[in-house]
């Protein structure tokens, strides 16, 4: 059988090459340049096809690769996704024991587990001219409980929004394990898991779409995500819930909810505003429990809340806070004293309740 001439090849005679101007040459020489600087190439192995035998190997291959383009398709997602999950510092490791998702810039932070997890200094935060935090100073030990208590509007939720980097303090210092949030906040939000106030969320998402979604801003790869997300909502009794809407959960179901959230990217340090507000007894002892098992683990929990009884049952430290000023600081045992914490909290508050007033409400109406 007589062999034709490939359709390609071009029979005609090169065209003498015109003379090289000076923009041409200027061109040439910054190629070179660039081609020398480039990784050298290893040489072609002798049983490498050449670019015509693989031209002659015929429409066979051809055919063969669009038959396989699908499997291509597929193999190329699974390989990606391969490299995702190497390229996962957290791996298969237990939640609370994880390392944190981090970069180079973390590197000079303090060791998990030891020294302070937060610290301010001169935190001042002031709303038309009146402050709501006047200069508080913290400490929270790495590993430890931190109770944040106060009457309403003592400055606990903005104290909380300062921390977390929802809010930006006027002055004074904040650091997370030696960070400095002001300087640099995104390097210390990677560091927190928050429990903000009021909740606010996307509840038109269902509550799997949701911890995925948080997972993946968090930079977890997919099957880790998966993982974590499984895990949390057996954990925190939802697993049966994650199909649904969160607009449709209650407010128990909704703050495991967000906690589990807040938890999914293994942060050293958790920042939550009342987590046991509006939660039946039953949710408040799961919630209670996972934070005492995240503690044990190595992390550390700052907390607002009114509860006194739940307070003085699980914190390690506690300050209490009065308009905007820190009035008592310290274990559970020296803060109390001789008192109980109620009754310490209502005496540093000067909030006791006084007789007299409302006479008209003992007016009989007939």
């Amino acid at each position: 059988m007589r062999d034709e001439p490939a359709e390609d090849a071009d029979l005609s005679p090169s065209p003498p090459k015109p003379a090289e101007t000076a923009p041409d040459a200027a061109r040439r020489l910054g190629e070179e340049t660039r081609a020398d600087d480039a990784p050298s190439v290893p040489p072609v192995d002798d049983d490498t096809p050449t670019a015509a035998e693989s031209d002659a190997s015929g429409d066979g291959d051809r055919e063969e690769s669009e038959i396989s383009v699908d499997g291509d398709l597929d193999e190329v997602e699974a390989s990606r996704d391969r490299r995702v999950d190497d390229a996962e510092p957290f791996g298969d490791r237990e939640l609370h024991n994880a390392e944190p998702l981090h970069d180079s810039q973390l590197d000079d932070a303090e060791p998990f587990g030891t020294g302070l997890a937060l610290e301010l200094r001169g935190v001042v935060k002031t709303y038309r001219g009146e402050p709501a935090v006047a200069g508080i100073d913290l400490s929270v030990p790495a590993g430890s409980f931190y109770g944040l208590v106060g009457p309403n509007g003592a400055g606990k939720t903005t104290t909380l929004s300062m921390i977390s980097g929802l809010l930006r303090a006027d002055r004074g210092e904040i650091r997370v394990f030696g960070e400095d949030a002001r300087a640099d906040p995104r390097t210390a939000k990677r560091l927190m898991g928050v429990l903000p106030d009021r909740m606010r969320t996307f509840d038109r998402l269902s509550g799997r779409q949701l911890l995925h979604y948080v997972g993946s801003l968090r930079g977890l790869s997919g099957r880790v995500t998966r993982e974590r997300a499984d895990e949390l909502a057996e954990t925190f009794d939802l697993a049966s819930a994650l199909g649904r809407p969160v607009s449709d959960y209650s407010t128990g179901m909704t703050k495991k909810l967000m906690l589990a959230c807040a938890m999914i990217h293994a942060p050293r340090l958790l920042v939550l505003d009342e987590p046991f507000e509006s939660v039946d007894p039953i949710s408040s002892q799961k919630l209670l429990d996972v934070l005492r098992t995240y503690v044990a683990g190595g992390g550390t929990v700052i907390l607002s809340g009114h509860s006194m009884s739940l307070i003085e049952r699980m914190c390690t430290r506690i300050s209490v806070l009065v308009t905007g000023q820190v009035l008592a600081e310290g274990t559970v045992d020296e803060v109390r004293g001789e008192m109980t914490l109620e009754q310490r909290f209502i005496d540093l508050s000067g909030s006791g309740v006084e007789g007299g007033g409302l006479e008209w409400l003992h007016t009989s109406s007939a």
